[in-house]
């Protein structure tokens, strides 16, 4: 699996202006819902029982909230860089400014394990993070997010 599968030109957010996880959430639940067709509140809703699971502020400034929703029938990704660094409640109590969203059919069993830990080994990768905090467009940050050296990360 690819990251172009998951995430698109239009579904990165290269200044997303946010004061709360709260927030952030919201924010990409709406953009969530113009690539998908779902209703903002499902999304929103998903990312919230997620969350109440735990955190998916993973460390390091870095969060991947992600849900599983009946009515997609594909994966979905959705990155932002954000302009202030927020409370994410994360593992190492850092604030969060990059935020991967990833959505996923409730069938998705394994594909969405899977693009998860694609996800992670990405995010996981010091060059990358430092890239994708240094730039200031989206059209740069899906570059950065989808060439291949990013994609082969381990």
């Amino acid at each position: 699996m690819e990251l172009e599968d998951l995430v698109k030109p239009e579904g990165v957010i290269a200044h997303l202006k946010v004061t709360s996880k709260k927030q952030a959430l919201q924010e990409l639940s709406a953009r969530a819902a113009q690539l998908t067709g779902l209703s903002e509140r499902a999304v929103f809703e998903t990312l919230l029982e997620r969350e109440r699971l735990g955190s998916t502020g993973v460390g390091q400034g870095i969060a991947i909230p992600h849900g599983k929703l009946a009515e997609i029938d594909r994966l979905y990704g959705l990155f932002a860089r954000l302009d202030t660094p927020i409370d994410f409640e994360s593992v190492d109590d850092q604030p969060v400014d990059l935020i991967f969203l990833l959505l996923a059919p409730e069938t998705a069993g394994a594909d969405h394990l899977k693009a998860l830990a694609r996800i992670s080994r990405l995010l996981r990768n010091p060059a990358i993070v430092e890239k994708l905090r240094a730039s200031q467009d989206a059209a740069a940050l899906f570059a950065i997010l989808t060439e291949p050296a990013a994609t082969n990360a381990v």
